[in-house]
């Protein structure tokens, strides 16, 4: 599906690294970050994106970025409503002991197009049994 993008800052679009990868990778377009140890930073993509109608885009952290460097998107995963044109940014938590370091350029978050449904509620007086019920949090004892 084509998605029409607009850079806003000298960068290169975000690109798929393997083929048969979900997610294109978003970069930090801004100079050096550092995020402190329990700190949030909100880094921008240099993008602007035209997200059909009935599609969304979410924002993911980077396995490897967790892994390594403590860094996950906090909001996880960000949406970006198809009627939203300002610029990507991500909200990137640095659950690490150290503060991270994020240089221009780095590949900080991956983005996901996904079909949304639309809600169309259906009031009603009872809701139909379930083998669950309302056994939440817990509830299967594991």
């Amino acid at each position: 599906m084509k998605i029409k993008i607009q850079k806003i800052r000298d960068i290169d679009l975000p690109s798929y690294q393997h083929p048969g990868d979900s997610g294109v990778d978003l970069i930090n377009a801004s100079d050096e970050v550092v995020i402190g140890p329990g700190e949030r930073g909100l880094i921008p993509s240099g993008i602007k994106v035209a997200i059909p109608e009935g599609y969304e885009i979410q924002v993911r952290s980077r396995s490897g970025l967790a892994a390594k460097k403590g860094l996950m998107v906090l909001n996880s995963p960000g949406t970006i409503d198809s009627g939203y044109r300002g610029e990507v940014c991500v909200i990137l938590l640095n659950t690490s002991n150290e503060p991270v370091i994020i240089d221009k350029g780095m590949r900080i978050a991956q983005a996901v197009l996904q079909k949304v449904e639309t809600i169309e509620w259906e009031e009603s007086s009872r809701l139909p049994d379930s083998s669950r019920d309302t056994g939440g949090f817990g509830s299967t004892g594991h």
